[in-house]
């Protein structure tokens, strides 16, 4: 058996992942100022959990499936881009193209939270099938891409959504209760492993 891919830093990333791409499934389901404020909690985590992956190489031509079709990814960027409204539109300067352009690009946080959803789900669907060898590709493809192209976009995001989250005119933030940490410590803990240290048993 392959320990590394069962490691705590690898089930603690997939935890989060599936925390993430839940909420991006649920954007229908959610109020604009619920959704930006989930997003601004879990998203740092997940930056957090993604530097922690085992810096593998990843062999281009091991060819890995891809679970998130273009038709999907585009029907959660939509959703996504709807519930933001105006909210969704902003100037990014910390681009590539920058570099041959005088003014900010414009930029979509639905897109960029779509393109974080895209890996992780595909990381996601591979690792639940079991296979070791899959799991162990598509971890270090996962990595691969956090460091080249959705870690960037991640941090990117992150801007727009806590002007969003934190503006005045959207309400008070301090009104939802929730802690989202607390709760993906709740759910990584409903297990039934017996050697697990969420188990506290009294004589």
């Amino acid at each position: 058996m392959n320990q590394q891919v069962y490691s705590k830093d690898i089930v603690e990333f997939v935890t989060v992942g599936v925390e993430y791409c839940s909420l991006v499934e649920r954007a229908t389901e959610t109020e604009r100022k619920e959704f930006t404020l989930k997003l601004v909690r879990i998203l740092p985590l997940l930056y957090l959990k993604a530097t922690l992956l085992p810096g593998e190489e990843y062999d281009e031509t091991d060819q890995l499936e891809n679970y998130v079709t273009e038709e999907h990814y585009e029907y959660l960027r939509e959703v996504m881009a709807k519930l933001l409204g105006a909210g969704d539109d902003y100037l990014e300067v910390f681009e590539a193209d920058m570099a041959y352009s005088e003014t900010p690009l414009a930029a979509s946080v639905s897109e960029g939270l779509a393109d974080i959803y895209q890996d992780i789900k595909d990381l996601l669907e591979i690792y639940r099938i079991g296979n070791e060898e899959l799991s162990q590709l598509a971890i270090a493809r996962c990595r691969r891409n956090f460091v080249t192209y959705w870690g960037q976009k991640l941090v990117n995001v992150m801007r727009p959504l806590h002007a969003l989250t934190f503006d005045p005119d959207e309400g008070d933030e301090s009104s939802d209760e929730s802690n989202l940490y607390d709760e993906l410590n709740e759910s990584h803990h409903s297990c039934d492993d017996e050697h697990c240290h969420c188990h506290h048993h009294h004589d």
